[in-house]
């Protein structure tokens, strides 16, 4: 029988991105310097195990809490338990620059905002422009062509 973690999937599912892992890797090391390609999966797996030692910790305190939600004062708690106390200062400092680099995203507008500001009304625009092609897609129609916006520096 294969060990199964918390959500039910086999260990062997659990897995971190290679090509993220393997850049972090190599940010960590002197240019000169090669790591092998079995030694960099060993890498990302010990990563794997530690972030599922975390886990498992952080339940434990959160259940002997009796919260139902794992909040960061339970990870932080988890690492002083297992005896990573001496990581928790940079740990929380990287949690607070999170949070900032966060807040500031959410301000922008996040990941779907181009960056500019729409009016209500070149909102509604929008909306109905795409409420045109998807009503044009549902009933088998052609989608009309999006209309060029009209450019603010020129006047009539």
């Amino acid at each position: 029988m294969e060990p199964m973690d918390i959500v039910g999937k086999s260990k062997e599912d659990a897995s971190l991105p290679k090509a993220t892992m393997t850049k972090i890797i190599k940010e960590m090391l002197p240019p000169d310097v090669r790591v092998a390609r079995d030694a960099q999966d060993l890498l990302i797996e010990c990563c794997v195990e530690f972030i599922n030692l975390i886990s498992s910790e952080s339940n434990e305190v959160c259940n002997r809490e009796d919260r139902r939600t794992i909040a960061p004062e339970h990870v932080l708690k988890a690492l002083e338990v297992l005896g990573f106390g001496e990581y928790i200062e940079e740990v929380y400092a990287a949690y607070e620059q999170h949070k900032v680099e966060t807040m500031q995203d959410s301000l922008k507008g996040g990941k779907w905002s181009n960056g500019a500001e729409m009016t209500e009304e070149e909102a509604a625009a929008e909306q109905q422009r795409m409420f045109a092609e998807a009503r044009a897609r549902m009933n088998g129609g052609a989608v009309a062509p999006k209309q060029p916006d009209p450019d603010p520096s020129v006047e009539s």
